[in-house]
């Protein structure tokens, strides 16, 4: 169950039944090509199609302050997050979120590495239709220990209405499927493998920001 408080007060809640992961889903899909280029060379298999799509256990859709990983080799992505609450536009939520990955699984199926660790989302959201009209404006941006790491606006990924006529199409567009949009690019030079991780989502034409954050706790070495 996730819980969000609107700007307004509201509270809402919402068991999760649906979850999804978007990859490559940049708006300028000639960069994401050449990113794939790139993620090849370190031996991550590329996606059949882009933008991609990943089902996820709908139980690592969570809220928390803290993330148990197997080795030092995860990190997190700057993303934000479609919460659906009912079928019409007016019943989804748009929040900030930060997909914790395993890198050293990602060489082998990217899916697999998407479902070694949770989504973590935010507690305040936006209802999409109140700032519909500024999208792109709406910026995200992530620290690792303390490091800028991804700066970007929600206009370098594919919009949100992209995925909901996606998820229209799938007959996934019901309350309970949360759906996670793909990252912007990471800055040459700072360690993503880090202990602490936080995002943002902020809307320039009020100030309201959203933020996740959390630490990873390792978890205690296998016998056998």
């Amino acid at each position: 169950m996730l819980t969000f408080t609107l700007p307004d007060g509201t509270i809402e809640s919402v068991e999760v039944t649906t979850l999804l992961n978007a990859g490559y889903a940049g708006r300028n899909q000639e960069e994401v090509a050449s990113h794939i280029a790139e993620l090849a060379e370190l031996g991550v298999p590329a996606p059949t199609v882009t933008p991609a799509l990943y089902p996820i256990s709908p139980y690592l859709a969570q809220q928390t302050d803290t993330v148990a990983v197997q080795h030092g080799r995860t990190s997190g992505e700057a993303e934000w997050a479609l919460v659906v609450l009912g079928n019409t536009i007016d019943d989804v939520l748009l929040t900030v979120a930060c997909d914790h990955t395993d890198r050293d699984l990602e060489v082998h199926s990217v899916a697999w590495s998407k479902n070694a660790a949770p989504d973590v989302l935010g507690t305040g959201a936006w209802r999409l239709t109140d700032v519909a009209a500024r999208l792109d404006d709406i910026t995200l941006t992530a620290w690792a220990d303390g490091a800028l790491i991804q700066t970007g606006t929600l206009g370098d990924l594919l919009a949100p209405q992209y995925w909901l006529d996606v998820l229209t199409e799938r007959g996934l567009f019901s309350r309970g499927t949360v759906l996670i949009s793909g990252t912007i690019s990471m800055h040459h030079g700072v360690n993503q493998f880090s202990d602490a991780w936080k995002v943002e989502m902020a809307d320039p034409t009020t100030g309201n920001a959203l933020t996740c954050e959390y630490k990873t706790n390792l978890m205690p070495a296998p016998i056998g």
